[in-house]
């Protein structure tokens, strides 16, 4: 990516910490289901250290933190200061010690060789700068033996949170040229096998894909469910910007008219892909986990590191 394409990346998320940490309990009622599942994949626990890349104003970090108690550690970093800041203000809030924040990229991770029992990032995969570099640098800080576990989403039009929108926005706004396929973007690896390959070439071998159905829930009504996506998406708020005041109260007209049951049915039911892998030193196999709900869907892989046996305990269960 050009210099230019990562300060661009970098100022659109500093533009929209604000409003991500205004819709902080919604959007982490909504995502509940896919931070459980990276937890769950990732097998972390009591007293274990966990980072995680590009946590925003604070999730999944501070359920993490729950989870791992006081005997255990979280870091929690991101690229952009005011998400760091965020995320440090709703720890204080909510009582959480044992957690730490860094503001870091991807590809610059500043910490040592294998200092992480788990290292996660839901989400945040496919607005790296250079997402081969900082896979890269994500499996050098896991420990041997440790998990590696990641979320980008699916396609849009699999994607009822993003498309019921969109469609509404795209009858006001002409149609954009289409976006550069690897550039950073919500579905920079919606395509199956995309971000497999691009683990292979991070130094992951046997990549498997898999579909996770799943069903989340968030209290919104039409109006509310408008204008948290109308502020956090900063694509949105860049189309919106385009239409006059009363061009913008149509289109949020249309969109709170859609029925209830439709607008349930885009918050709840976000189908991202997972990407589940557990490292080791010296062997590299990889499996998927099925985890049953009614959404939509995700992929998941999940492998290890070169040259380790596999082991019952690192396989993934059914549940």
């Amino acid at each position: 990516m050009k210099p230019t394409q990562a300060s661009d990346t970098l100022r659109q998320w500093r533009e929209s910490a604000p409003y991500w940490e205004r819709h902080r309990a919604t959007i982490r009622s909504m995502l509940a289901p896919l931070t459980e599942a990276l937890i769950a994949d990732a097998k972390i626990s009591e007293g274990q250290s966990v980072l995680d890349v590009a946590g925003g104003p604070g999730e999944p970090s501070l359920t993490i933190a729950e989870r791992v108690g006081a005997t255990g550690t979280v870091t929690c970093t991101d690229a952009v200061a005011e998400m760091v800041a965020a995320a440090e203000s709703e720890a204080k809030r909510r009582g959480v010690a044992n957690i730490e924040f860094r503001q870091c990229t991807a590809d610059s991770l500043p910490f040592d060789d294998n200092s992480f029992d788990a290292v996660v990032s839901r989400l945040g995969v496919m607005f790296f700068p250079d997402p081969l570099a900082g896979l890269r640098e994500m499996m050098r800080v896991t420990k041997s033996g440790g998990a590696l576990s990641l979320a980008v989403w699916h396609k849009s039009e699999l994607n009822p949170f993003t498309q019921v929108i969109t469609d509404v926005v795209s009858r006001h706004v002409d149609a954009s040229p289409p976006a550069d396929a690897d550039a950073p973007g919500a579905f920079r690896f919606a395509e199956p096998g995309k971000l497999a390959g691009l683990l292979k070439r991070a130094g992951v071998n046997d990549v498997r894909e898999r579909v996770l159905h799943f069903q989340i829930e968030a209290p919104l009504a039409p109006g509310e469910f408008w204008e948290m996506r109308s502020e956090i998406s900063e694509t949105l708020r860049e189309k919106l910007a385009k239409l006059s005041p009363e061009q913008v109260l149509n289109v949020a007209k249309e969109v709170k008219g859609v029925p209830i049951s439709s607008l349930a049915e885009a918050a709840a039911s976000i189908p991202p892909c997972d990407i589940f892998r557990r490292p080791r030193r010296e062997h590299l196999s990889c499996l998927a986990l099925p985890i049953e709900a009614r959404s939509k869907c995700k992929r998941l892989w999940r492998s290890q590191k070169p040259g380790d046996r596999p082991s019952s305990s690192v396989w993934p269960r059914t549940r």
